[in-house]
């Protein structure tokens, strides 16, 4: 059998590959930022679920993942970027290379976005009723995963965003993705249909009590035929939590840690089919963890 190594795999080097390449597109920002957030954050969820793994009576598999995370926001002159990577770790139930007995698949996911904000760059009040301001928003997706399937996602995205007017914030954009990949099995990598996708991005608090509201929805259209060969589905991704500044309420400075409650719901993941496949579609509590500095 097969010896399951992760401090020799390509998933390691990825991991640094892609902080190199998100550092080098995010340095020039960084220096130029006239505000910045950076924090980790620790969450835990005994049901994930993943695409084809569900159990012998067809129901799917509830998969244990602890998820590491690297996020900064920041703004600068003209506009905001968002950098996140996540490290998933999943139990046995979601074995490495897809092999019964392994220890659990690991993935790193990237996210890296930048909205220009219009207002700024032309230096005219856009605003309007409960409208803050308009931007565009580009950026791009990286990921790997080192279960049976072998994700190398490459997706770049583009798109008009609104900004409204909210304590806080609440961000409306309509984007565009170019999504490619090259899993296992097959031989150079596919490109899928160019398709739509709607998005809601919030980080809202709540009256004077230390708590916030955060989370993003997203509506992604169909991406034509998948890679080998068969039917893709629209997908609904929803992932939202209600964080705690438990820190203010022991003497730290406000917004420096946060404990509290997140909820994903994902159907048709990655735009597998959940009619048949039970395990393409996630309902997931968890509990979060989070440091700013």
């Amino acid at each position: 059998m097969k010896t399951y190594s992760p401090s020799m795999s390509n998933l390691g080097k990825f991991a640094v590959a892609m902080s190199a390449l998100v550092g080098a597109a995010f340095t020039p920002m960084v220096h130029a930022a006239e505000w910045s957030d950076t924090a980790l954050s620790v969450r835990y969820g005994t049901k994930f679920a993943e695409p084809y793994d569900n159990n012998p009576d067809g129901s799917r598999v509830n998969i244990q993942k602890t998820i590491l995370a690297l996020t900064n926001v920041s703004g600068y002159k003209y506009g905001t970027t968002f950098v996140n990577i996540d490290f998933l770790m999943s139990n046995d139930k979601d074995p490495g290379d897809g092999v019964a007995g392994q220890k659990g698949a690991q993935e790193v996911y990237g996210v890296f976005r930048t909205t220009l904000d219009l207002g700024k760059i032309s230096g005219a009040n856009l605003a309007w009723g409960p409208i803050r301001g308009y931007g565009i928003t580009a950026g791009f997706d990286l990921n790997t995963k080192n279960d049976s399937y072998g994700s190398k996602k490459r997706m770049g995205v583009l798109g008009p965003t609104l900004m409204l007017d909210v304590p806080g914030f609440l961000n409306l954009s309509a984007l565009l993705f170019d999504e490619s990949n090259s899993p296992n099995g097959i031989t150079k990598r596919y490109h899928y249909d160019n398709h739509a996708a709607f998005e809601a991005d919030w980080g809202i608090g709540i009256g004077a009590l230390p708590l916030s509201f955060n989370g993003y929805a997203l509506f992604i259209a169909s991406k034509g035929t998948n890679e080998f060969g068969g039917p893709t589905a629209p997908e609904t991704h929803v992932d939202m939590d209600l964080m705690l500044d438990a820190g203010s309420l022991v003497g730290l400075s406000k917004k420096t840690a946060l404990i509290g409650v997140e909820y994903e719901y994902w159907k048709n993941k990655f735009g597998n089919p959940t009619k048949g496949d039970e395990g393409a579609t996630a309902k997931t509590p968890m509990v979060r963890a989070e440091y700013h500095f």
